[in-house]
């Protein structure tokens, strides 16, 4: 995790780069961000296009004439992937820029595709552009300074997941109508805009069923069975809704060893808002007692350890044919290998086949995520503590690793 913020990063990155590139999903909070990048930020004026509207999409019908204009100072530019040729158009520009002893600060690009997506169209730009992701609220960003008890920040972020529209609702009845309108806009008018050409009602019931399988290894077939297409047609859904931000496949762990591993990825819907309100779940009290309780809680807490890992770590899933598990397999650039489980529990155990998956790895921490606050040993070396004290510990480890 880093301690800097997000806007941080983007001045800092603007300073010594051509092109940044912020990337997220719709209604993250990109366009906010972006437009608190002020003059006095950068030391240049700063100009702000929005590809969804029509005027501003029109003025780069001849994109190098009109970006011309704005030598020596940042153009911000929103909804990039809407003009995906407009890269190579930057590069000339950049190049140009450069010979005539121009640094860093040209372009931040705005965009709602995936950092692959956009790699794909924006090759020309190597060594030229650098990508940060702006997730959803983490918990790390909606703790309350000095509140000794987050137990009540954990529970708000928890069911309304950390859109801001969701998270700073008035109220939980306003957090669900928000995301409810969120999960129908998304897939009647936001997909469709972005390219994918796939019907609304068949990708909400998509989304659904991919709700009810969160945490799990999904069965492209089965999926395919209940919808009417083949498993090649899930696949493609899948990867859609993970290229906009919407899923998360976790990868399984593919080191060395001699146990036949599970090779598929886990899927995660990656808020645990829109999770809750596939799922119907509109309160507190109806999570405590739904079946998908563990797997939300589970989703919940991956994302938060993920979503502020520095980019040398890299993050997988063990499982063995024989249902040997780790939850989640964190691997530094020091070969720390950190073997996770998280679990919904106020005494959380682990099973013999964790420890033997943690020696398969050769894990140097073996640590158990729960809800509780406190922290205390469970035996082999393996420590139980709370979501809010581990990234709190991850913040302080990864700072002075980076030091």
């Amino acid at each position: 995790m880093i301690s800097r913020t997000i806007e941080d990063q983007i001045v800092d990155a603007l300073r010594v780069v051509p092109v940044v590139t912020l990337v997220g999903s719709r209604q993250v909070g990109k366009t906010t961000l972006a437009l608190k990048i002020t003059t006095d930020k950068v030391g240049k004026p700063v100009t702000y296009l929005d590809l969804e509207r029509d005027s501003d999409l029109a003025k780069l019908n001849d994109p190098e004439a009109f970006l011309q204009r704005f030598d020596k100072q940042l153009l911000i530019i929103d909804e990039v992937q809407k003009k995906p040729h407009l890269f190579g158009v930057l590069r000339s520009l950049i190049d140009s820029r450069r010979r005539a002893g121009e640094k860093g600060g040209h372009f931040l690009l705005l965009g709602s595709a995936s950092r692959a997506l956009l790699q794909h169209s924006s090759q020309s730009l190597a060594g030229r552009i650098r990508y940060l992701e702006l997730t959803p609220l983490s918990l790390m960003e909606t703790r309350r300074p000095g509140c000794l008890d987050s137990a009540s920040d954990i529970k708000k972020l928890w069911l309304r997941g950390g859109f801001p529209g969701s998270y700073l609702a008035e109220t939980d009845t306003e957090s669900w109508n928000w995301l409810s309108d969120f999960i129908v806009s998304y897939v009647e008018r936001d997909l469709p805009s972005m390219g994918p050409r796939i019907s609304a009602t068949r990708m909400k019931r998509f989304w659904t069923m991919l709700a009810h399988c969160h945490g799990q290894q999904v069965n492209l077939s089965s999926l395919g069975n209940s919808l009417g297409v083949n498993h090649k047609t899930i696949r493609s859904y899948l990867d859609t809704m993970t290229d906009f931000y919407m899923v998360r496949q976790l990868p399984p762990w593919s080191g060395n060893t001699r146990k036949r591993l599970v090779k598929a990825p886990k899927a995660y819907i990656r808020d645990t808002g829109i999770l809750h309100s596939l799922l119907n779940v509109p309160n507190y009290e109806t999570l405590l007692g739904h079946p998908a309780l563990g797997a939300s809680w589970e989703g919940f807490a991956l994302e938060n350890i993920i979503a502020g890992l520095a980019d040398k770590w890299q993050c997988s899933y063990y499982r063995t044919l024989s249902k040997t598990e780790i939850d989640l397999v964190l691997e530094g650039p020091k070969r720390e290998i950190w073997a996770i489980e998280i679990k919904h529990s106020t005494a959380p155990k682990v099973s013999k086949g964790y420890h033997l998956a943690c020696s398969d790895l050769g894990a140097t921490r073996k640590c158990v995520i729960y809800p509780g606050e406190d922290r205390f040993p469970l035996g082999n070396d393996t420590e139980v503590l709370g979501l809010d004290l581990f990234l709190s510990e991850l913040v302080l480890s990864l700072g002075q690793a980076a030091n």
